[in-house]
């Protein structure tokens, strides 16, 4: 399985998929609990399923304060290697509003383990968008240390994409509704321009690995035509639908919409309207225009 192979990036994602599903039908979970009581991966899927159901109640920071105590104590019976109930600790943390100090100690437990694990970097960045409105430059350094770092075949190279993103869907970053809607004005993003774009081609580089329609890519090319549309960017942005063929992902695209698939048609149909709507070369693009809002409807787990 994925923590006897460390396969931790497919771990995270089995898990969340798993924690997805039993937001509605938990019945196999409760019982591969009570025949398993101990069995850490088990574990996993009920506190990621623990921390998701209370991440979009209005009384979310006091819900998940309650619940991190039982999360780092399924995270500490997981063993020395795996970092993935870690993440989900982080993410709890996150959730909570957790001061930097227990914010901190909950990552160098994640990092111990696994120092590229995606998931973990993903919570951290979130974590620190979520400080300040003014934190992109913060981000973006983050991610782009964390990229330069990982070796080539890490999924965390893609960290400075999820940055551009947090950077691009930040309160006040414009006044677009959704992904299909460009032309940002803000300071922040005419300042970061450049290193959005630089996020962006880094990604399409690692999609330009993976070939066409390839399932465990579909994550990061959705996420990259959402931030190339939003930087106008709609050749390269084609292409990546190209690339994507019939692998939708919830992330980013419920973002702005209750129905994903929805909002990635919509976003498809109109890139292919618009083919030869190109931003000029990179880093001198006009830059484009986020929907406003900080992006309260990333949740946790989400890539």
């Amino acid at each position: 399985g994925t923590r006897h192979d460390a396969e931790w990036d497919h771990r995270d994602r089995y898990a969340t998929r798993l924690a997805a599903f039993a937001r509605f039908r938990s019945e196999w979970l409760d019982t591969w609990r009570a025949t398993a009581p101990d069995d850490p991966d088990a574990l996993l899927v009920a506190a990621r399923l623990a921390v998701r159901r209370h991440w979009d109640s209005p009384a979310r920071a006091e819900l998940l304060r309650q619940v991190i105590p039982s999360v780092v104590a399924a995270a500490e019976t997981a063993g020395p290697a795996d970092p993935v109930p870690w993440r989900t600790a982080l993410d709890a943390a996150r959730g909570a509003g957790a001061e930097h100090a227990e914010f901190e100690r909950l990552w160098e437990q994640a990092v111990r383990r696994s120092p590229h694990h995606y998931g973990s970097h993903v919570a951290a960045l979130e974590y620190l968008a979520a400080a300040s409105s003014d934190a992109h430059g913060e981000c973006l350094d983050f991610a782009e240390t964390a990229a330069q770092e990982a070796p080539a075949e890490a999924l965390v190279r893609a960290l400075p994409l999820h940055a551009a993103f947090t950077c691009l869907t930040a309160a006040g970053a414009g006044t677009g509704n959704d992904a299909r809607t460009g032309g940002a004005t803000t300071a922040a993003v005419r300042t970061h321009r450049p290193r959005l774009d630089a996020a962006a081609d880094r990604a399409i580089s690692l999609s330009a690995a993976h070939p066409a329609a390839d399932p465990w890519a579909a994550e990061l090319r959705n996420l990259l035509v959402y931030v190339l549309v939003r930087l106008e960017r709609h050749q390269d942005a084609a292409e990546q639908l190209r690339l994507t063929g019939p692998y939708v992902t919830s992330f980013p695209w419920d973002r702005d919409t209750d129905d994903p698939l929805g909002g990635f048609l919509r976003v498809r149909a109109d890139v292919r309207a618009h083919p030869g709507e190109a931003a000029p070369a990179t880093g001198t693009a006009a830059a484009g225009r986020p929907r406003n809002g900080h992006g309260e409807r990333v949740r946790p787990g989400d890539h």
